[in-house]
């Protein structure tokens, strides 16, 4: 039965006795409302809303799929960049070490070269200085002999400083003066297959004249003084 609420609303009586009570149950006495059919076909409708929900779900598919392999992408290249870092890495590492070792090798025997360079210079300059020194415009007759020893005695020296040098430093071999025939640079030996007693006579006596000559000037000498 229908009733006046003291503001003026109208409320069925008859509406809220058949309500369910909290928590979802049925009232007593109430009526359920009746259920729709779950086993007719759907409607065109339905079908179009379905497809077109179908096709809203295959282009968020395809978006994600494109966004998953732009980042598949990105962290392909990341590795390549990164695998070729390391790689670069250890390459030059390698080749940095290798070469210091090798420039520091080298320094050190260029530093070597150049010190047996000055000496060599400085033995030189040296031995210039005394061939230059020899004048025999000074050599008297009573000294001549004395002069000579001491003047070939320091020709020889520098000859031996030369040939030494030409040992050490290859740029010297190729200087004219090393070449065949020059001046200063005759072999003392013969050439083999000539080593006949004459020659070797002739050997002897060019090797052994300074020798000869100082030991003659020494007995003049003193067959002049008794």
């Amino acid at each position: 039965m229908a009733a006046h609420h003291e503001t003026g609303e109208f409320i069925d009586s008859d509406f809220q006795s058949v309500q369910p009570a909290a928590g979802g149950a049925p009232l007593p006495g109430a009526v359920p409302a009746p259920a729709l059919p779950s086993n007719r076909p759907p409607t065109r409708e339905e079908i179009e809303a379905l497809v077109s929900e179908k096709q809203i779900k295959l282009a968020e598919l395809k978006r994600a799929q494109e966004e998953l392999e732009r980042e598949r992408a990105s962290l392909e290249e990341l590795r390549r960049r990164q695998t070729e870092f390391q790689t670069g890495r250890a390459e030059m590492l390698h080749h940095l070490t290798r070469g210091i070792g090798l420039l520091e090798e080298a320094e050190l025997g260029a530093r070597r070269d150049a010190e047996q360079m000055a000496r060599t210079l400085c033995e030189f300059r040296d031995a210039v200085s005394k061939v230059q020194s020899i004048n025999e415009q000074t050599w008297t007759q009573d000294s001549f002999s004395v002069e000579l020893t001491r003047a070939s005695t320091i020709i020889e020296n520098a000859r031996l400083e030369w040939n030494a040098a030409r040992l050490k430093f290859p740029l010297l071999a190729d200087s004219p003066a090393a070449q065949p025939g020059a001046p200063g640079d005759k072999p003392i030996f013969p050439p083999s297959g000539s080593t006949d007693l004459w020659r070797l006579c002739q050997m002897g006596l060019a090797l052994t004249w300074p020798l000869v000559l100082v030991g003659g000037a020494i007995l003049l000498v003193l067959l002049l003084r008794r």
